[in-house]
């Protein structure tokens, strides 16, 4: 699990896990998105357990370049 500041940042990160054949989906506690101010105790990006390694290596990667 992955924690960002937004639900936006946290889809486009689901966007490129799956782009990379890996099972990812995204939580938060903002009601649904109707209560956009409470992303701002984190929205979460949730894989498998067994994808872990591979999804923080792809999110690096990422943010790297």
């Amino acid at each position: 699990m992955a924690t960002v500041g937004s639900r936006i940042e946290a889809e486009i990160a689901v966007g490129l896990l799956r782009s990379h054949g890996l099972r990812a989906g995204v939580t938060a506690d903002d009601a649904g998105a109707q209560e956009p101010q409470l992303q701002l105790q984190g929205v979460h990006v949730l894989v498998y357990r067994e994808d872990e390694v591979e999804a923080r290596r792809i999110l690096a990667a990422a943010t790297a370049g």
